[in-house]
């Protein structure tokens, strides 16, 4: 839910005279902590009353400040406070009444790792951007998908807003205190993998990264209803993602007809890649899938990574044969020395088949556009 950011920081309130000193500046503000949401926002602004109360209702607070008396009353500069906010992905209000204490607070901390030397500014900024484009994505998430359909009218003449009131209430509490659970689940694993690893590993790693794409998706969407094509996505991406963390791989994204996702070593991703095949083939509601995979050297950012290796494997996944899954020369070299697949079935004898679990077949030599030239392998399961 990215919003388009203005240039210029939020302007100062030019009505609001400085403070006398030793004057709290929240107490110039401050309301009623349960009172309704001011008549005169909703009339200016046109909006509905039960949206205004159910985001009191969410925000656990009446909107109490501007941006400029937020900024003031947390102590950050008014241009340090329109950066996390422009960073978190909040719109430009201008000077309106719509912050809360929660808003105050959450300068402060920020603000606060900065001041203590925790975060610099730059990272302070960029966790506010991370933090705000994974939850903005939940968020339209829940909502279209999972409040909409809880949302039902149980009786004639009942509207969906009157009904969105009493389950928020409901739901709220419960659905923070899981994300909160999924999100240190997350952490600790997220951490334990860079303990473990080398410190010149800590942001430029080698990893197994993989694609997964569905063939023919354009010519899906003119041919399926929304609602069927809906259907399909969310069939997709929710099977893909099962397979990619049964197996222990983690998934990057998803992208509507693709999906990317990497694993520690090549093993784990050869034997994910072949799970997708297999589960999507035995499927007769879905089409023919393709996977791409290489492994390098890959450079992780905000949750997501990029580099040659990265490029490489999408290159491969647009170049594969229908229900099949290509990796490059690295990928197939670390399977060999792992001892997955032998690099040349010459290798194998009677005796020796039993050990491998996958098979590796070279393929013609091909430029790649923006890699050279490449050797792709087709990898399958030994039988």
């Amino acid at each position: 839910m990215d919003q388009a950011q203005p240039d210029e920081p939020f302007p100062p309130d030019p009505g609001t005279a400085p403070e006398p000193h030793g004057a709290d500046p929240a107490d110039e503000y401050a309301g009623d902590e349960g009172a309704e949401p001011d008549s005169g926002t909703v009339a200016e602004g046109g909006e509905h009353p039960l949206a205004l109360r159910l985001e009191q209702l969410i925000l656990g607070a009446p909107r109490r400040y501007t941006p400029f008396q937020a900024a003031r009353t947390a102590g950050v500069s008014m241009d340090l406070a329109s950066r996390f906010w422009r960073a978190m992905g909040f719109a430009d209000i201008g000077q309106a009444k719509a912050l809360t204490e929660a808003d105050v607070l959450a300068l402060r901390r920020l603000a606060g790792l900065v001041e203590a030397g925790l975060l610099s500014e730059s990272m302070a900024i960029q966790v506010a951007r991370s933090t705000g484009q994974t939850t903005a994505r939940l968020a339209d998430w829940q909502t279209d998908s999972f409040l909409e359909g809880l949302t039902e009218p149980p009786e004639p003449g009942m509207t969906r807003a009157e009904v969105a009131y009493p389950l928020v209430e409901l739901l709220l509490p419960e659905l923070e205190e899981f994300l909160i659970y999924v999100w240190r689940r997350q952490v600790a694993a997220a951490t334990s993998r860079v303990v473990q690893s080398d410190d010149e590993e800590a942001v430029d790693r080698r990893l197994a990264v993989g694609f997964a794409d569905l063939v023919g998706f354009t010519r899906l969407t003119r041919r399926l209803e929304e609602e069927e094509l809906g259907e399909l996505v969310e069939a997709f991406e929710t099977t893909a993602a099962d397979q990619v963390a049964a197996y222990g791989g983690r998934l990057i994204k998803t992208l509507g007809d693709e999906v990317l996702f990497v694993a520690d070593d090549p093993g784990t991703a050869a034997e994910i890649g072949m799970r997708l095949i297999e589960t999507m083939t035995g499927d007769e509601t879905m089409p023919a899938l393709r996977v791409g995979m290489a492994f390098g050297t890959v450079t992780t950012r905000m949750g997501d990574v990029f580099g040659t290796t990265v490029n490489l494997a999408s290159r491969l996944t647009s170049i594969a044969p229908r229900d099949a899954v290509l990796v490059d020369g690295d990928f197939a070299e670390a399977l060999g020395e792992a001892g997955e697949a032998p690099i040349s079935e010459a290798e194998v004898d009677a005796g020796s088949a039993e050990k491998y679990r996958f098979a590796l077949q070279p393929m013609w030599r091909r430029p790649v556009r923006g890699l050279g030239v490449v050797e792709p392998w087709l990898l399958s399961r030994r039988d």
